[in-house]
């Protein structure tokens, strides 16, 4: 028997020692805890609300796509006109009216949406998820009045630039790969 044999059966020995001492100790261990409380069943994840977007674009003088943003009147990041579904209006009309009442923008709206973000909304006491629905819009004329007139600021920018001023990223990956 070489050495390293040797001293493999001298620690199997003396584990099976340790075992046979500690395994008593061990079932009256064992006897002595609480019982493990059942597990609970995971709760699924709420159900996020929803709310429409706009993504009014326009075409400039130079043939780029350019992407109107707006800022949001409590925490002034850069979004796109949003708000919830209004009852007796479709979706894309939904969309086209938070364009006109944030941004003052009037346009045709496509009848699908382009894709959906999420984000956490902002209440008083909590914040709720969201789901959000995004609509592009084709700007044809801006309003010289509009509703939130001077609640918000308001830029045009090439989509790939847009993109980088808007925190949630689907959405800013949404305005990347807008097409035409």
């Amino acid at each position: 028997m070489n050495s390293l044999t040797l001293l493999f059966c001298i620690q199997a020995e003396r584990f099976a020692d340790w075992r046979y001492s500690h395994e008593n100790s061990i079932v009256s261990l064992n006897r002595s805890m609480p019982k493990a409380a059942p597990k609970q069943k995971r709760k699924e994840a709420p159900t996020p609300r929803r709310q429409v977007a706009a993504l009014p674009y326009r075409v400039n003088a130079f043939g780029v796509v350019e992407i109107l943003i707006v800022t949001s009147r409590e925490t002034g990041r850069f979004i796109i006109p949003k708000g919830w579904p209004m009852k007796g209006l479709a979706d894309t009309k939904s969309a086209a009216t938070e364009a006109f009442e944030e941004a003052g923008v009037i346009g045709k709206a496509r009848n699908k949406p382009i894709g959906a973000y999420t984000y956490w909304k902002r209440f008083q006491s909590s914040f709720e998820l969201v789901s959000v629905d995004v609509y592009p819009i084709e700007v044809q004329k801006s309003q010289d009045v509009w509703p939130e007139m001077g609640q918000r600021k308001m830029a045009w920018l090439p989509a790939k630039d847009a993109a980088l001023l808007i925190d949630e990223p689907a959405l800013a990956d949404l305005i990347k790969k807008f097409k035409i």
